[in-house]
């Protein structure tokens, strides 16, 4: 058992609460998963500066040091780096300088932060309720098939701007790792939805949707899932076959929400007025900025 979260703004004025919203979020989900927590914001000026290359980092032993041209900003024990340069091009100078560091994000106006503890008191941490941005997911985690390490937490950014949040569990992970593997795709975790992120992420890569790499996922994982899938401009949810993982949406002219549980939307301004409903399974529900 899991939880996640997800909050999507479509107005600006409200950019400056996206912490606040998600911090409280994934609060109410912290009996879901007490053991670890993660969360992705896309925006904040501070965490992702516009126009920069961005690369979230942890499991390091000191500050990274890549030069003058690149800026770091410690959030708790995350290091967040960003160079007026390609992220990818930012991640393979890390990569070649701290070559055992987990990379826990990359991307355009992307920060992610793991950390293993309470939910609530990582949130604190991380100071995530002064938070800015237009979208957030998060993730609290009950370890049931790998280790409680920041490797295991989620999201799962494992392409430019990608992140994969999952409840539950794929009964065939084993299988298609080594498909993958044998493709010459690298994994950091033994974590089953990590399988699931580097599914998504070659499937984005060959020219498909959103939507359409969460479709042929559906065909081709077996098991129990709940999955929330952002990039830079959207927001994506799908469910398994038989609608086994709890999630409810709520979407406003203001806003589009997901959580594994009401109660983790029912603080969103002008959730009375909101639209809100438990997503069909197998249906790929999806929104762009």
């Amino acid at each position: 058992m899991c939880g996640i979260v997800g909050l999507h703004l479509r107005t600006p004025e409200l950019y400056p609460r996206l912490g606040e919203l998600l911090a409280a979020m994934l609060g109410e989900m912290s009996d879901r998963g007490a053991d670890s927590a993660g969360i992705a914001v896309y925006g904040d000026p501070e965490w992702s500066p516009y126009g920069q290359g961005c690369v979230s980092v942890t499991d390091v032993v000191e500050r990274p040091d890549l030069g003058p041209d690149v800026d770091v900003v410690q959030v708790d024990s995350t290091y967040l780096l960003s160079a007026d340069m390609d992220s990818e091009e930012l991640l393979d100078l890390v990569r070649t300088a701290y070559p055992t560091a987990l990379i826990s994000g990359f991307g355009a106006d992307l920060a992610v932060l793991k950390g293993v503890g309470h939910p609530r008191a990582l949130t604190d941490a991380w100071g995530l309720a002064k938070a800015q941005g237009w979208q957030g997911v998060g993730h609290t985690r009950m370890a049931t098939e790998s280790a409680v390490t920041p490797s295991g937490c989620h999201p799962y950014t494992v392409g430019p701007g990608q992140c994969l949040v999952h409840n539950g569990s794929f009964a065939n992970h084993a299988t298609i790792r080594r498909e993958l593997r044998q493709a010459g795709v690298m994994f950091d975790s033994e974590n089953d939805t990590e399988v699931g992120a580097r599914f998504v992420a070659e499937q984005l890569a060959a020219g498909r949707d959103v939507a359409t790499a969460l479709k042929e996922l559906c065909a081709t994982f077996d098991g129990f899932y709940t999955l929330l899938v952002s990039d830079h401009d959207s927001f994506a949810v799908v469910r398994d076959a038989i609608a086994c993982k709890p999630a409810v949406i709520a979407e406003t002219a203001d806003w589009v929400a997901m959580a594994s549980e009401y109660r983790a939307l029912a603080g969103l301004p002008g959730v009375e007025q909101a639209r809100i409903w438990e997503p069909e399974p197998e249906v790929v529900y999806a929104w762009r900025r």
